[in-house]
């Protein structure tokens, strides 16, 4: 009876040890990831988390955003599904910036995607462990968010929307063939749009043209900035700074009323009242963005990675535009554009 005892007591150890190990390779088997052809996609159980900030809302912002996820999808991660997408927006306001950054720090997510400068700066002064993944940053050395654009060593990398400015000087000169001043109105507390005010000065200055800077602390003064300097200037020049795009309607009646054509840096502002504008495609660098995310989700260090700089720039123009703003565009700009709004 011993003997036989014994025998059962074994055998049901076994089979108990046998369930064990079988649930334990279903188990792996549902988070290894699947591969189609050479790619290799996410788990389908395992749910990444990435956090998106911007700090105000506007189409080029948005359009980065958009080429984020378009480009996670792309590569298997779906918001929904494997992936969870934290999206906060901090309607222009820095403090808010800096509290969506202690909000996220708290969510501990795999990947903090931060758009525009005040954003990233925020982020990365609240965390130096998770991975940031700037976007739309002119000059992230000089917004001090890393030293060098081959690769931090820390956390943070991402991808610039710097631009040359001669290709920018060059189509005001053709739109404005005696061009002798040049507006400029700007957020003084944005670094893009300071580093972008001091290299216009550096490098007009040269060619005898005179840069006449208004300074806007908000969206609410962009108007009366514009207006304050509207009879010096031969034409107003913006930037990406993220106030004045935020209030461009309120721009282009300024110029519609002064007589003074907007040329812009950010190519969605002709459809909002710019006569021209050269600048990159939001949408491809976000999806740029995204690839950067990708490397990250799959493993890879954010310091190794360099800083992607946009390759082309895109010309827009507005023959309507022009007329309300009391200038004909040359036919040589107009033959130059990718689009050519009526």
């Amino acid at each position: 009876m011993y003997n036989k005892n014994r025998f059962i007591k074994t055998l049901m150890w076994g089979g108990v040890a046998a369930a064990v190990l079988t649930g334990c390779n279903n188990n792996t088997s549902d988070t290894t990831k699947a591969t189609d052809g050479n790619a290799e996609t996410p788990a389908a159980t395992e749910v990444k988390q990435v956090a998106i900030t911007a700090i105000v809302e506007h189409p080029a912002l948005d359009a980065v955003r958009q080429g984020v996820i378009e480009e996670l999808a792309a590569s298997g991660y779906e918001d929904g599904k494997n992936l969870k997408i934290n999206f906060q927006s901090a309607q222009g306001n820095t403090a808010t910036a800096g509290q969506i950054a202690k909000q996220f720090m708290g969510d501990n997510p795999d990947v903090i995607v931060a758009i525009a400068t005040p954003s990233a700066q925020s982020v990365a002064a609240a965390t130096n462990s998770i991975p940031i993944v700037f976007s739309a940053v002119t000059d992230p050395v000089e917004a001090k968010l890393l030293k060098s654009m081959d690769g931090s060593g820390t956390n943070v990398t991402g991808t610039s929307d710097a631009l040359p400015y001669e290709p920018q000087i060059d189509l005001m000169k053709q739109i404005i063939p005696n061009l002798k001043n040049v507006g400029y109105v700007y957020s003084p507390g944005e670094v893009n749009s300071t580093i972008v005010l001091k290299n216009l000065e550096d490098k007009l200055k040269p060619m005898g043209i005179t840069v006449y800077s208004a300074p806007a602390q908000k969206s609410n003064d962009i108007a009366m900035a514009a207006r304050s300097i509207a009879d010096k200037v031969d034409v107003i020049y913006t930037s990406t700074d993220n106030n004045v795009v935020s209030a461009y309607e309120s721009l282009y009646q300024v110029a519609k009323e002064s007589k003074v054509p907007l040329i812009a840096s950010d190519t969605d502002s002709v459809k909002r009242g710019a006569v021209a504008a050269m600048g990159v495609n939001y949408h491809d660098l976000g999806r740029e963005t995204g690839k950067i995310v990708v490397k990250i989700l799959k493993g890879e260090k954010p310091g190794s990675i360099p800083v992607y700089t946009a390759k082309t720039l895109d010309l827009y123009v507005s023959k309507s535009n022009a007329a309300e703003q009391g200038i004909v565009l040359p036919q040589s700009i107009l033959d130059k554009a990718k689009e050519v709004a009526k």
